[in-house]
């Protein structure tokens, strides 16, 4: 099967002016690559290790999710769509993130993937998938073939009198206070300190695309420390970011983001988890890049989780934004962002990582960056 080519019309920048007054500097990173090994098209789903899995369903009910199937050691949570599961928690002693799911157009890509990686092909389901590692050493799957469950029932979005068009008449708009119902996985975002080998590697073996790269102001010239990344559909639209990454201290997940069908759904979503005794870490507000409506949790076992809505769709032709990574960046309108979302409250384990992390050569990080993310994060 013939690798499918980026769009030979040149890339639009819809960016100029609204993230960043210069844009792209000359010979800077393009944000893609001319021949990936394949192009995924989507995110299929998350996989984590709980201790309590009772204590885990409770919050992913409460926050929308459904229980597609429950074992004594594993629970799958699915959204609303017709497609596969897109969470899996299983049973173990300590709660971690174990790595994404990517999935392949089809068999034969994640036979090509394999090749080029020197693994083996594996039975998945229904399908087949190839495990891998990316640069920073997150275990990555990459998985075709898999039947998709039919599509469950929810509420349609809300119709809403805008200015002189207004289309809701004689009918008062209630919304109940109850979980929203979660359509799908949007996006996972993780943090890595080998930041341009695994920027390198997800856009050659996986042919995903940059939406928009966040610089550090200080040290421009070592390019991008944030890009979020989008699935290449050619002329068909893709959510702004499947993936984004960042450089840090650490490596690992920072969080995961689920569609719900419109603002409405967010917020009052938002106050069903409050009243539930959930820990709200930053929201609701507006991003900048991707322009979700946004609202972050804590879970029982502190795993970041995002509701969403509203986000931005681009197809193939546009070029990335660049802008200078800030804590004040991250959103339009709404709060300020919290130190809770940031990562920035200091603890001596974080102090212990960012010393490990800066006396590993192979690492993105030295004093410098250091100095120049805590100015981004305080700015």
């Amino acid at each position: 099967m013939e690798v499918e080519q980026p769009a030979t019309t040149h890339p639009v920048d819809v960016h100029q002016g609204l993230h960043s007054e210069l844009g792209a500097l000359r010979g800077e990173h393009p944000g893609r690559v001319r021949n990936p090994v394949i192009k995924v098209v989507g995110l299929g789903r998350l996989d984590f290790v709980k201790p309590d899995l009772d204590r885990a369903e409770r919050f992913a009910r409460d926050f929308g999710l459904v229980v597609h199937e429950r074992t004594p050691d594993r629970l799958t949570l699915r959204g609303t769509w017709a497609a596969s599961p897109c969470t899996v928690i299983h049973r173990g002693r300590h709660a971690r993130f174990v790595g994404p799911t990517f999935v392949a157009e089809s068999v034969s890509d994640v036979r090509r993937l394999a090749r080029w990686d020197g693994a083996n092909v594996l039975p998945f389901g229904s399908g087949q998938a190839v495990q891998l590692a990316d640069p920073s050493g997150i275990p990555v799957r990459v998985v075709a073939g898999l039947r998709r469950p039919d599509a469950l029932d929810e509420r349609a979005p809300l119709s809403l009198n805008t200015g002189t068009n207004p289309v809701r008449l004689n009918t008062p708009q209630r919304v109940p206070r109850a979980a929203p119902e979660v359509q799908r996985l949007g996006h996972v975002v993780l943090e890595t300190t080998r930041f341009q080998r695994a920027l390198s590697w997800y856009l050659e073996a996986l042919g995903l695309i940059v939406s928009d790269f966040l610089y550090l102001d200080d040290l421009r010239d070592r390019g991008p420390t944030m890009a979020f990344l989008r699935c290449d559909l050619g002329s068909s639209p893709a959510d702004h970011h499947t993936l984004a990454m960042h450089l840090g201290p650490r490596t690992g997940y920072v969080h995961s983001a689920y569609q719900v069908t419109d603002l409405d759904a967010v917020a009052a979503g938002g106050e069903f988890l409050s009243e539930r005794g959930y820990r709200r870490v930053w929201g609701i507000g507006r991003h900048i890049q991707g322009s979700q409506i946004f609202d972050y949790w804590r879970d029982p076992d502190r795993m970041m989780v995002e509701h969403y809505a509203d986000g931005d769709l681009f197809d193939s032709t546009l070029e990335p934004g660049w802008a200078p990574m800030s804590a004040s960046g991250l959103a339009q309108w709404g709060p300020p962002v919290s130190r809770h979302f940031l990562g920035t409250n200091p603890s001596p384990g974080m102090v212990a990582t960012l010393l490990k992390a800066l006396r590993d050569e192979g690492n993105d990080i030295d004093r410098n960056t250091v100095k120049a993310l805590a100015k981004a994060m305080a700015a």
